[in-house]
């Protein structure tokens, strides 16, 4: 009898461990379903976002301005117009600089293909012609317009030594003349210099203030650029009111250039021509006619010295009685 009292107890024994080995074996796959991590959220430009966020931000989609401008120019430029050049790139931190393209008929495929390397989707192209001519492209790759200026009156910042300084990096306030509204190719330009000079919002390389104005203006259906310098006194007798322009005043910086458009083109880098410039000369005409006016004085004192000759000759001098004194 006792041997079978002692064999139920351990049987009982060993079926409540069992209940209780299963039960903790429920116990524990309770806690490590607890202790899994949540999936991590996905990354985006702006930060991190879990899936509910991104839903509500997918039922509109917010512009991002992520406009990049090519600089660079072409071989055998002139000092002055390379210097122009970098004035140019110091003014645009959303631009990139590469080497010189050789000036040829191909040099549309390979500025295309060095806008597409750089990552940009603006080109500023300065090509010199005879190190006299200054032209340049500003095109929106790759599908166009292009616009083709030829470049007078230029002043590099270090050639005016002007007193007007803004902070490097600042976004500029464009300005432009009321002529800009009047005819369609000029509402082209104003559109396409807003994207190119126009620093993006919260660019990297750029300050989050304006201190200084790029202005474009139309004389004589010439652009002409200036950059002036927002100046504002900071001492506290003078302390500006906020939106009070009265003590604001300008100080020019440099560059100052005039853009006179001859062409504008569907494409990038050519395409069907969209305007032509009809009071356009080229400057290999003005210096033509220059020599030819050259060569017209050389040609009038030529007949002048013929018909002195054949005034001498029909109007011959009287012999003098006393040219024979003296020679005994």
């Amino acid at each position: 009898m006792f041997i079978f009292f002692f064999s139920m107890l351990d049987i009982k024994d060993s079926m409540v461990k069992k209940r209780k080995h299963g039960e903790s074996s429920e116990v524990d796959a309770t806690v490590k379903k607890d202790e899994i991590a949540t999936e991590r959220p996905k990354r985006t430009l702006v930060g991190w976002k879990d899936g509910r966020i991104e839903q509500k931000e997918t039922d509109f989609t917010t512009f991002r301005n992520k406009e990049k401008v090519l600089v660079t120019c072409s071989r055998r430029i002139n000092y002055r117009y390379r210097h122009l050049m970098l004035n140019v790139v110091s003014l645009l931190p959303h631009c990139k600089k590469d080497n010189k393209v050789e000036s040829k008929e191909s040099k549309g495929a390979t500025l295309n293909e060095l806008v597409e390397l750089k990552g940009c989707s603006s080109c500023l192209f300065f090509e010199c012609r005879k190190h006299k001519d200054l032209y340049l492209w500003m095109v929106k790759c790759p599908s166009g317009p292009s616009v083709k200026f030829l470049v007078n009156a230029v002043h590099t910042m270090e050639e005016l030594k002007l007193t007007g300084n803004h902070l490097k990096g600042s976004r500029p306030i464009l300005t432009f003349s009321s002529n800009f509204d009047k005819s369609p190719h000029w509402k082209l330009l104003k559109e396409m210099f807003l994207q190119i000079f126009g620093t993006p919002k919260d660019h990297r390389k750029s300050k989050p203030y304006h201190d200084h104005v790029f202005v474009f203006s139309i004389v004589d259906d010439h652009i002409w650029f200036r950059n002036y310098q927002i100046s504002v006194p900071h001492s506290e007798a003078d302390k500006v009111d906020r939106g009070g322009l009265d003590k604001m005043t300008l100080v020019e910086v440099g560059p100052r250039f005039c853009l006179n458009p001859i062409k504008i083109f569907g494409g990038s880098f050519g395409g069907p021509t969209l305007y032509e410039n009809p009071f356009y000369v080229s400057p290999n005409q003005i210096r033509a006619l220059e020599k030819r006016q050259k060569a017209g004085k050389f040609a009038k004192k030529v007949k002048a010295k013929t018909r002195r000759k054949m005034h001498e000759l029909s109007n011959p001098l009287e012999p003098d009685e006393f040219a024979d004194m003296w020679k005994e």
